[in-house]
């Protein structure tokens, strides 16, 4: 039996967008009117024509700095978190029902809640990293226990100290868990942060500029915006990846070289 050919992933995700703008596209001549849905063509025009303003790069930027600051935020902090409720029974039992809470509250609840407590520049980065914390935690905390067992025992064997269980067992068996949960957040992190600069009206930035294109009818420029969202999303999901590609390779590099040793 032959096998069938395979095609490059590149190719094969090239030729799904293009199969998907096609929908778009007829769908839009199907209807007709483009204060309802704008063809491709009509969006990309709207997309250069941005590209030349001033105003375009400056909302782009502070949303990108806003969403950042509140992913690295969520990170960091739930790493913190999960470290200390692997380890400890109390913390687990103590921040628990805090993080149900907050997977259990719609995100627009804490946006109107967030418009009273802090000023409306910094609501985005609050919210992206209130979004983003919970899988960061939840994560971390179940990759430090999954942690094999026989391996901990090797390593009290061998005399490892507690910085280099850490480094030698712990690591790698928490990384791949906060890995997946940082690709899984990005696109959390983006709509979350989105959502809460609409609702907040947070100058020069992708969600005002969104809320003012459905106010004015401007449904180009909502397509416009909504297409530079998706793209920098992708680009910065690819410059994750990319990073995290090298960090794994220095790893096995690395802890090829200690087993030598041990060995």
């Amino acid at each position: 039996m032959k096998k069938r050919a395979k095609l490059p992933q590149p190719l094969k995700t090239l030729l799904s967008f293009l199969f998907w703008v096609g929908v778009w596209w007829i769908i839009s001549l199907i209807v007709g009117r483009e204060v309802l849905i704008p063809s491709p063509p009509a969006v990309a025009a709207r997309l250069f024509e941005l590209l030349k303003t001033s105003d375009f790069y400056i909302s782009v930027l502070l949303s990108v700095a806003r969403i950042t600051a509140g992913f690295a935020s969520a990170v960091v902090l739930g790493v913190i978190t999960g470290v200390l409720c692997a380890r400890y029974e109390a913390f687990d039992a103590l921040l628990s029902p805090f993080f149900s809470v907050i997977k259990a509250t719609p995100v627009a609840s804490f946006i109107i809640l967030a418009l009273v407590w802090i000023n409306k520049e910094l609501i985005p980065v609050f919210i992206s990293a209130l979004m983003v914390l919970p899988v960061i935690h939840g994560n971390v905390r179940q990759g430090i226990l999954q942690t094999d067992v026989q391996l901990l025992e090797m390593a009290r064997i061998f005399g490892f100290g507690r910085k280099k269980t850490l480094k030698v067992v712990y690591l790698p068996s928490v990384l791949p868990y906060l890995y997946a949960g940082m690709k899984t957040c990005l696109g959390l992190a983006w709509k979350a942060g989105v959502a809460s600069e609409v609702l907040c009206f947070a100058a020069y930035s992708i969600g005002n500029r969104l809320y003012q294109s459905k106010v004015y009818l401007e449904t180009a420029d909502m397509f416009a915006w909504t297409v530079t969202v998706i793209i920098i999303s992708v680009i910065i999901e690819k410059l994750l990846m990319a990073a995290v590609s090298l960090h794994n390779k220095k790893n096995r590099y690395d802890n090829s070289k200690k087993s030598a040793q041990i060995v």
